[in-house]
């Protein structure tokens, strides 16, 4: 039972994870066929949800010690 609720935890945040990550590269797609450059989609909104949620654990761990 404790595994289930904790596979049940998951699964929301997979879900996030494979909807940021298909807006992104619709993002990516979008500039390359407009010939922006290559940071062009990180300026955007899922871009930098990307960035920061890469960040994250950095800053948390940079900030706690």
């Amino acid at each position: 039972m404790n595994g289930l609720t904790s596979l049940l935890k998951l699964v929301p945040v997979v879900i996030a994870a494979v909807l940021l990550g298909n807006w992104f590269l619709r993002e990516v797609r979008r500039a390359k066929s407009a010939d922006k450059p290559w940071y062009a989609p990180y300026l955007t909104i899922p871009g930098l949800l990307v960035i920061i949620i890469i960040l994250l654990p950095v800053f948390m761990k940079l900030f706690r010690s």
